[in-house]
C-alpha cells in the first residue's frame, strides 16, 4: 500500500516552497535559496508521479462504477485492464522515488580522470574515457568545462579535471568512481599482445559557494608559469594557480587558461568540491555500507569494470553486467550500464526497505 497520506503532505511540501522561492528575503539569503531549491528539485518528479497516480486512480474508480451501467460496461471492461496496469506501474514508480536520495544526487559534479598502471597506454586509456563521457554528455544535454590537463609525452592524459553541469548529473554519474580496466593491443606492440591498463575515476559533488566555508586567511596561493600543450601564450604567462588549504592540507592545481583569474575560480570550485566530499565523510561511510552490495563500495582500489577490445565486451564486476557494444560504450553510449547501476542500487534499498 502506498502511503497517500505522506504523498499528500509532500505535494503540500512542493507548493509551499514554490511560494517561498518567490518571496524576496528568500531570494536574497542565498544559502536558504539554493537549498529550497534544490529540495523543490528533488520533490518534483515524485508530485508529477502521484499526480498522474491520483488521475489514473480516479479513472479506475469512476470505470469500475460504470460496470453497473449496460451502456457504459463494454467500455469499462475494456479500459480497467489498461489502467490497473498502469497504476501498478505508477505505483512502482512512487515507491522508488520515496527511497531516500543522496542529497548530492541533483548537483553537477566534478570527475577526475587519472592515468593508472600500463604507462602511456594508461595515459591514453585515461584520454579515451574522458571522451567517452563527454560525448554521454552531448547525448543528454549536459555542458562540459575542463579545469585542469597534465599531459603524457606520448599523448593522452595523466590526470584531467572537468566539471559536468546539467540535469542531476550527480545522480547518472555516482556510480562511475573506481579503477576502470581496458585490455586491448597498444597501437606500439610490434607483437599483437594484449596489455592491460587501468586509470582512475573521481566522481565529487559540486559544492556551491554557500555549501562551504573557506577563510581566504586559511589559504597559500601560488602562481607560476603554465607548462604543457596550449601555446606561447600559456606556456609564458605566469597564470597557473596553486592553492593549499591549510587546515585540511588539500592542493589543488589549475594551469589551463591565460588569465589567473580564470584559473583561481577553476581551481576553487575543485577545492569546494574536495571539501564538500571530506564534509560528508560521515553520510558517505553510511551508504557505502549500503552500497557495498550491490554496486561495490567505489573504492579507487577496486576494478569496477573491464573494457575488452578483441572482444569488443565491456563488463561490470559490480553487477556483473556484459554488454558486446564496446565500441558504441566508448563512444558515448552509456545509458545502458548507468542506469542498470542506478536499478541495482535502488532495488537493494528497496529490499532493505521490506526488511526493516
Amino acid at each position: 500500500m502506498l502511503p497517500v497520506d505522506k504523498l499528500e503532505s509532500l505535494a503540500m511540501r512542493h507548493e509551499e516552497l514554490e511560494e517561498l522561492l518567490c518571496r524576496a528575503d528568500v531570494i536574497s539569503d542565498g544559502k536558504r535559496y539554493a537549498q529550497l531549491r534544490r529540495e523543490h528539485g528533488e520533490l518534483g518528479p515524485l508530485v508529477e508521479t502521484f499526480a498522474r497516480w491520483k488521475k489514473t486512480s480516479k479513472q479506475l474508480e469512476d470505470d469500475r462504477a460504470a460496470l453497473a451501467d449496460p451502456d457504459l460496461r463494454e467500455m469499462a471492461e475494456e479500459e480497467i485492464p489498461t489502467l490497473e496496469a498502469e497504476l501498478d506501474t505508477l505505483a512502482k514508480e512512487l515507491e522508488v522515488l520515496l527511497l531516500p536520495s543522496d542529497p548530492n544526487d541533483a548537483r553537477n559534479t566534478i570527475v577526475e580522470i587519472r592515468s593508472g598502471t600500463g604507462g602511456e597506454e594508461a595515459a591514453l586509456f585515461a584520454s579515451d574515457l574522458f571522451r567517452m563521457y563527454t560525448r554521454y554528455a552531448d547525448r543528454v544535454g549536459w555542458k562540459v568545462e575542463i579545469l585542469d590537463t597534465s599531459h603524457a609525452s606520448a599523448g593522452g592524459y595523466k590526470e584531467i579535471v572537468a566539471s559536468f553541469s546539467g540535469d542531476r548529473v550527480y545522480s547518472r554519474m555516482r556510480f562511475e568512481g573506481g579503477v576502470h580496466r581496458v585490455q586491448r593491443v597498444p597501437a606500439t606492440e610490434s607483437q599483437g599482445r594484449i596489455h592491460t591498463s587501468t586509470a582512475t575515476v573521481a566522481v565529487l559533488p559540486e559544492a556551491d559557494e554557500v555549501d562551504v566555508d573557506i577563510d581566504e586567511k586559511d589559504l597559500e596561493i601560488s602562481i607560476a608559469a603554465s607548462g604543457g600543450p596550449g601555446g606561447q601564450g600559456v606556456n609564458t604567462t605566469n597564470s597557473a594557480v596553486q592553492i593549499l588549504h591549510r587546515p585540511s592540507g588539500i592542493i589543488v592545481k589549475c594551469q589551463d587558461e591565460r588569465s589567473q583569474i580564470k584559473n583561481k575560480a577553476r581551481a576553487m570550485k575543485v577545492l569546494r568540491a574536495r571539501l564538500l566530499e571530506r564534509e560528508q565523510a560521515a553520510h558517505d561511510a553510511q551508504i557505502a555500507a549500503e552500497r557495498r552490495g550491490m554496486v561495490g563500495s567505489g573504492e579507487r582500489s577496486e576494478k569496477i569494470r573491464t573494457y575488452n577490445y578483441p572482444q569488443n565486451r565491456v563488463t561490470d564486476h559490480r553487477i556483473g553486467l556484459t554488454l558486446h557494444k564496446l565500441d558504441a560504450v566508448m563512444n558515448g553510449d552509456v545509458d545502458e550500464l548507468l542506469s542498470a547501476l542506478r536499478a541495482s542500487h535502488q532495488a537493494a534499498l528497496l529490499e532493505a526497505q521490506s526488511r526493516g
